[in-house]
C-alpha cells in the first residue's frame, strides 16, 4: 500500500521516531501509521526500539530485508514521478467521460 512504500522510503535515509514519521506524512492518521508500522514489523521489513522514558520514545529502522526492498521501491517512485503528467491526464480524461 502507499503508506508502506512511503514509510520504507523515509526509513531508507535514517532511523526515525514515530513523531518524525508523522511529521513527514501529515496526511496519515495516527491509527493508520501505527497499524502500518506493526504490519511492516511483522513482515520483517523494519525493527522497532522502545526507550523506557515517559512518554516512551519509539524508534523505527529498516532491517536488511527492508533495505533490500528500497532500490526497487525507489525505481517505482521514479517511474511514477516521470509519468505523473500522463497519469494525471488519463485520470482527468477518465473522470470527464464519467460525468
Amino acid at each position: 500500500d502507499k503508506w508502506s512504500v512511503l514509510i520504507i522510503l523515509h526509513l531508507a535515509h535514517e532511523d526515525l521516531r514515530f513523531t518524525a514519521l508523522r511529521r513527514l506524512m501529515p496526511d496519515i492518521s495516527q491509527r493508520v501509521l501505527t497499524a502500518t508500522l506493526r504490519k511492516l514489523e511483522r513482515e520483517g521489513l523494519l525493527w522497532r526500539h522502545v526507550r523506557a522514558t515517559i512518554p516512551p520514545q519509539v524508534t523505527y529502522g529498516l532491517t536488511e530485508l527492508g533495505r533490500s526492498l528500497v532500490e526497487h521501491l525507489a525505481a517505482l517512485a521514479g517511474w511514477a514521478k516521470a509519468n505523473r503528467a500522463m497519469i494525471d491526464a488519463s485520470r482527468h480524461a477518465f473522470d470527464s467521460r464519467r460525468e
